[in-house]
């Protein structure tokens, strides 16, 4: 905002140009969805596009949670730290989804609303997975001390399960990607358009 460029501008078209495109487009909450706080398509997930910034080489997190089928939580940011490898910038995100996760999970706690299985946490980078299931420290990872034990803790505690997840499968990637499987993560993601007839089964559902 302080230097804008050309770049900026168009950027800002193209997203008023597609807000414009679909003045309808909701998120659709289903009242017989499951209960189970989830990642990836049907769940809590975490996503990095590694030094994805030209100006700065940050990182970008992307995370998002379902409960059930219900999208009920999701932010892209960009990273405070450059990360040395996708490797950090991918566990990384995974530290900032565990919080989120934890406090979605407290929130419903709060609310006297139990979970109907263990959450899951998608992840599609396998390195990251082995940083939080390795407890030995060595150079390569002593300055990711904090995020690790943050990550682990959690875990071992029950709070969710870590599972790998295919890239292509990776619902977090419409938030750190280009737009090339935009149109196809954004379809699963549960928005309806109130201008475009239902589906036969969310009609069916809305009217019983």
């Amino acid at each position: 905002m302080s230097k804008p460029t050309l770049a900026h501008y168009t950027a800002a078209i193209r997203v008023l140009r597609y807000l414009k495109g679909c003045p309808g487009k909701g998120l659709f909450f289903s009242r017989t969805c499951s209960s189970q706080l989830l990642g990836f398509s049907d769940a809590g997930f975490s996503d990095a596009d590694w030094a994805t910034c030209i100006d700065s080489r940050h990182s970008v997190t992307g995370y998002c949670f379902f409960i059930g089928n219900s999208l009920v939580s999701w932010k892209t940011k960009k990273q405070p730290t450059v990360s040395r490898s996708s490797s950090e910038a991918e566990y990384r995100a995974l530290a900032s989804a565990t919080c989120e996760l934890q406090w979605i999970t407290h929130l419903l706690r709060d609310l006297q609303t139990s979970l109907s299985k263990p959450s899951l946490l998608y992840c599609d980078n396998n390195s990251a997975l082995h940083i939080a299931a390795n407890p030995v420290f060595h150079e390569h990872t002593e300055h990711l001390d904090i995020d690790c034990h943050l990550v682990r803790e959690k875990s071992q505690a029950g709070l969710m399960l870590l599972l790998l997840v295919p890239s292509s499968n990776q619902l977090a990637d419409i938030f750190t990607n280009p737009p090339h499987s935009f149109s196809t993560n954004l379809s699963k993601l549960q928005l309806q358009d109130i201008f475009v007839p239902p589906a036969c089964g969310v009609l069916t559902e809305n009217t019983t």
